[in-house]
């Protein structure tokens, strides 16, 4: 188990940001803001998922999980709360988020369900969330000159999510989950997040007029598949989930920590709390 704190952002998310506000790189702006437009209802879920799957737990493990599922909750509803504020400002530049909608109709489709198979998907979600996180933590450079107040946003963000990486896992495993189930969720989310993350992209690119400039896809081509690139870094991590004796914290580093002891002035500490 982890002690999870929650920290508020201490960045002004009223002032607009510039439209290719990722060191002007069209593509990688229009991936981060589609990322970002899946977040509200995302974390949302996870935050059901992981309450849920606590309270089906006997009594004992209940309190002894209780800090950390608290300091999850509340990592992740400061997380939900962030990115609409941001999602607001894309909105105002004429990006139209459908991630959310298509979410939500699938989301739908899992009311009722035994609890395990809402945090099996949380847990699959959750390893994106954390290789991306490491990747980021580990590449900040990926960011360019790209707006300040929106550089710290995601490396703060990714520190949180390296922190909470095991939760929806442990608990999954604590309610019987099984290694069939919880591969057979990590492909049906592999699909869903690729898939998804890719059409929302394109339709940012599409709605700011930048889809068929040349830079654009030469931007792609080095966030993606460059040396530091997002595909040739997170494919073996990925790949590690699906074998037996996968734990997140296998993956574990120090990044996470080092960031949020280098950038302390950036955030406060308001304790474990649920919002």
């Amino acid at each position: 188990m982890t002690d999870l704190v929650v920290r508020r952002l201490l960045i002004d998310l009223q002032t607009p940001p510039p439209r290719h506000w990722c060191g002007g790189g069209t593509f990688r702006t229009a991936f981060f803001n589609a990322l970002s437009m899946s977040f509200p209802v995302g974390e949302q879920f996870f935050i059901d998922s992981v309450r849920n799957g606590h309270k089906a737990l006997p009594a004992h493990e209940q309190a002894r999980r209780q800090g950390e599922v608290q300091g999850f909750i509340g990592q992740e509803a400061t997380h939900r709360r962030i990115h609409a504020l941001f999602n607001a400002h894309l909105e105002k530049q004429g990006l139209v988020n459908a991630w959310a909608s298509r979410a939500e109709s699938r989301m739908k489709l899992l009311e009722g369900l035994d609890p395990r198979h809402p945090l099996g998907i949380t847990a699959a979600n959750e390893h994106f969330t954390a290789i991306l996180a490491e990747w980021l933590l580990r590449h900040p450079a990926l960011f360019g000159d790209a707006e300040p107040r929106l550089k710290t946003l995601w490396l703060w963000h990714s520190a949180e999510e390296s922190e909470h990486k095991s939760t929806a896992f442990e608990l999954y495993q604590a309610l019987g989950g099984t290694q069939e189930w919880r591969v057979k969720w990590m492909r049906r989310v592999t699909f869903f997040f690729l898939t998804d993350t890719l059409r929302q992209t394109l339709n940012n690119l599409r709605r700011d007029g930048t889809l068929w400039r040349w830079r654009t896809w030469k931007d792609a081509a080095s966030f993606l598949f460059g040396p530091a690139g997002l595909v040739r870094q997170t494919f073996k991590p990925w790949r590690a989930y699906f074998k037996p004796d996968f734990h997140p914290d296998q993956q574990q580093s120090d990044l996470s920590q080092r960031w949020l002891q280098a950038n302390s002035a950036q955030y406060t500490v308001a304790g474990a709390r649920a919002n």
